[in-house]
């Protein structure tokens, strides 16, 4: 259960289209799910999901013609005699899954949504406490959806097979549904959640006014998975400084808690690597780096640097552009000779906090193009328009350095995924200490602290002349870690280990 749906279908021109993930961890779990069969549940949110849905809200996804199977004009699932999509409980067979679709009013997107789970519970996790808003109808909102996501769920588990049955929440949006699905399906059905954002310490989170919910309808879990150890251990003190009938086994990292114990892990989550390097071999991404180069006159011997990030004002995109004006500051002779394309995707728009963030970027890069640019040369690249998987791969195997700087982030996959598109003669990931990334491999990367503009800036200029034996020995430490943990182990983490499987693989993008 995740609150984004893998697939979503829009009405174009009259038509119905399947719009199909392309990033992210909808993307990475779409195989995962085609093998592992099941139903997802997910918020409805595609223009016309209802249209192609049955009377359950459910439809088979993949798209049969994703499959290489029949399929109608609009790329919508074949449909039945009612004239609905057939309704599939398994995948292992023919690859395909249920996806059931929860609809949300406007008023519970707001409230739910952009309300509690993006102006409480995400500021309050990445320790941005000035950032949080809490307005009475969120809590309210977010209590009433999580009990509809976890009807579905119920509606979902089959009756006579709850000992077979794990029900998966994914993040944040879902603290309260755990609870709920423990009290009605008893204590036969696996429950198990992924927290996918960070978990702030004791002192950070008793800022929350609904602590106790949110850590009493987690501990219906049977095991609660997050990025690092940092955040197991955040949220085991958290447990035991508020939760007065828990007791915590800080040794088994597990929690007892009436009648039950939760077992509390450090799951880092991966990355599909072979899946990455299979795409960044398509002519698609070999294309797109040239043809950027081309568009906005970077000569071929121009160092390019690459960010991709939501515009998120946890994400250090204006620290980032600070640090690149220092750089050029202080070293005019890189004028003409560095070329930083950052990609940000628009996020969150209705909320005050994440216009404002946008408005500081375009400002910082205008700022910066003005003072250095000239006729030949522009020093940043800003763009906000959706490049697909196979051009950010290409993008990534084409610069010769990465910025990763978030001030806060639960893992960052974007770091990862550099990692995994490099070739024999590769680049250097700067990785901020506030990355759940760091934790994991930041021992090979060049260390970032985004708020120290000075060093930030000097940390640059380390990259761009590093020697290239202490660049290719630090990308090898780095492929290690990655190719270590993948997203294949990191689901096999999450499930039983009687519902291990083997590795998924998708197809080149």
């Amino acid at each position: 259960m995740s609150n984004r749906q893998p697939y979503s279908h829009e009405f174009d021109e009259g038509a119905i289209t399947v719009d199909r993930p392309t990033g992210g961890v909808t993307a990475g779990l779409d195989p995962v799910m085609r093998k592992l069969g099941g139903t997802w549940i997910a918020w409805g949110d595609g223009d016309a999901d209802e249209e192609v849905v049955d009377d359950d809200g459910c439809v088979a996804v993949p798209p049969a013609e994703d499959l290489s199977e029949n399929t109608d004009s609009s790329g919508a699932p074949p449909r039945n005699s009612s004239g609905a999509p057939p309704r599939t409980d398994s995948g292992p067979t023919d690859e395909r899954y249920t996806l059931r679709r929860v609809w949300l009013s406007d008023a519970e997107v707001e409230n739910y949504y952009y309300g509690f789970s993006n102006q409480v519970l995400w500021p309050l996790c990445h320790s941005f406490l000035g950032h949080v808003n809490c307005e009475g109808a969120f809590w309210d909102t977010y209590r009433t959806v999580n009990e509809r996501f976890a009807a579905n769920a119920i509606a979902s588990a089959p009756g006579d097979r709850l000992d077979e049955t794990t029900i998966w929440f994914h993040d944040y949006h879902f603290a309260l549904a755990p609870r709920i699905v423990r009290r009605q399906l008893g204590p036969a059905v696996d429950v198990a959640q992924f927290w996918h954002i960070p978990w702030p310490a004791w002192d950070t989170f008793r800022a929350c006014p609904r602590r106790q919910d949110l850590l009493r309808g987690l501990l219906g879990c049977d095991r609660i998975g997050f990025h690092t150890e940092r955040y197991v251990q955040n949220f085991l003190e958290c447990v035991a400084t508020a939760v007065d009938d828990a007791v915590v086994d800080w040794s088994d990292r597990r929690i007892a808690y009436r009648g039950r114990e939760i077992a509390i892990q450090s799951n880092p989550m991966g990355v599909p690597v072979e899946d990455v390097r299979d795409t960044v071999g398509t002519a698609a991404a070999t294309a797109f780096p040239a043809r950027l180069r081309k568009q906005h006159g970077i000569a071929d011997d121009v160092t390019l640097g690459v960010g991709v990030d939501r515009l998120d004002y946890t994400k250090g995109i204006p620290e980032r552009l600070r640090a690149l004006e220092r750089l050029l500051t202080d070293n005019p002779d890189l004028r003409g000779d560095l070329t930083y394309v950052q990609v940000g995707s628009v996020s969150r728009e209705e909320i005050k906090a994440y216009r404002e963030i946008r408005a500081t970027v375009e400002d910082r890069v205008e700022r910066l193009n003005d003072r250095f640019g000239t006729d030949d040369w522009q020093p940043v690249i800003y763009t906000t328009a959706h490049l697909s998987q196979a051009e950010l791969f290409g993008l990534y195997r084409e610069a010769d350095l990465a910025i990763v700087s978030p001030l806060r982030d639960g893992m960052n996959l974007v770091a990862q995924e550099y990692v995994a598109a490099q070739g024999s003669d590769p680049g250097v990931l700067l990785l901020s200490r506030g990355t759940g990334a760091y934790d994991e491999f930041g021992d090979h990367a060049l260390a970032i602290d985004p708020l120290d503009v000075p060093d930030f800036a000097t940390t640059i200029e380390d990259a761009l002349a590093m020697p290239d034996d202490e660049r290719r020995q630090r990308m090898d430490g780095l492929r290690r870690a990655v190719t270590e943990q993948t997203l294949d182990s990191w689901v096999n983490q999450c499930l039983r280990p009687g519902e291990r499987r083997s590795p998924v693989h998708r197809r080149p993008a």
